[in-house]
């Protein structure tokens, strides 16, 4: 599993220009589900997340978290993540898990940090066409994996 993590002051997501899913300050995370993802790379990636110290503490340092300060996050579905990349000039989607495998994950992931992230959790709509718009602040983007 893969999250490309963004630092955003807003942010939203629209299907069919119908905004689905939106927040105020917070993060960003596009999330790609591999081949084998389970409970176990939920887990791990809902504790990254909510975790992952990317905002400034009163000294300027990066050492909060969306946990500490209490941000949104919205997670939106991302399979091109987990593309292969390495050779050609076209990507291969092999190394992405099938819509079919990658959906109840997701699912799981969106659960898990909804239940552990009081503040808030948003969403696009898997497997739907999504326009997501955000103001990076910073630019602060990281890529997890777990």
């Amino acid at each position: 599993m893969l999250a490309l993590i963004q630092r955003v002051t807003e942010a939203r997501v629209s299907v069919d220009g119908e905004t689905v899913g939106a927040i105020g300050p917070g993060l960003l995370a596009l999330v790609g589900v591999e081949p084998g993802d389970g409970a176990a790379q939920v887990a791990r990636m809902a504790e990254r997340l909510l975790g992952y110290r990317v905002f400034d503490d009163g000294q300027g340092r990066m050492n909060l978290s969306l946990a500490d300060t209490g941000g949104g996050l919205l997670l939106v579905s991302q399979f091109t993540l987990a593309a292969d990349t390495r050779k050609g000039m076209r990507a291969g989607f092999q190394t992405a898990a099938a819509p079919e495998a990658a959906e109840p994950v997701f699912s799981q992931l969106l659960a898990t940090c909804r239940q552990k992230h009081a503040p808030g959790v948003e969403t696009g709509r898997f497997g739907a066409h999504m326009v997501v718009s955000l103001v990076n602040d910073g630019p602060v983007t990281f890529l997890l994996k777990a």
